[in-house]
């Protein structure tokens, strides 16, 4: 089965005040290159930008494995979990999330890789995902 990761972007790949934008997408580049995982954008800048603008926010070691975004927006309790549940159905795969939106989703989910909001993430986010694409099962 495929690993998916759903990735924000704001207090993610940068923190969510300031201007220094994607300041840690080198972290996830070191964490996910080589290895079979799907990345799913499921930040909100998907609304507002078209998928090849994102992308382009990749490096190009990673581009290939943007597998596209999460659909329509979800009203109601939890959406990006939901709407990520929604996605999860139409590929079929295990997956965690890189959020920093603990409030999207239910209490303890435990496909929820959270970061905090003022730094983004840092090296026990990354060592909590390449913990996660080192097992077999989960």
């Amino acid at each position: 089965m495929p690993r998916l990761l759903y990735l924000d972007f704001d207090g993610v790949l940068h923190p969510t005040t300031g201007n220094d934008l994607f300041c840690r997408m080198h972290l996830l580049e070191e964490t996910l290159i080589g290895k079979d995982c799907q990345i799913i954008i499921s930040s909100s800048w998907r609304f507002h930008h078209p998928f090849e603008y994102l992308l382009d926010l990749f490096p190009e070691s990673l581009r290939r494995q943007v597998a596209g975004v999460t659909g329509d927006a979800f009203v109601g309790r939890w959406p990006r979990h939901s709407e990520i549940l929604i996605d999860v159905s139409k590929r079929s795969g295990r997956w965690r999330a890189l959020d920093d939106s603990w409030i999207q989703y239910p209490k303890d989910c435990p496909e929820l890789i959270r970061c905090n909001p003022n730094s983004g993430m840092g090296s026990k986010k990354t060592d909590e995902l390449s913990s996660w694409l080192a097992t077999q099962q989960s």
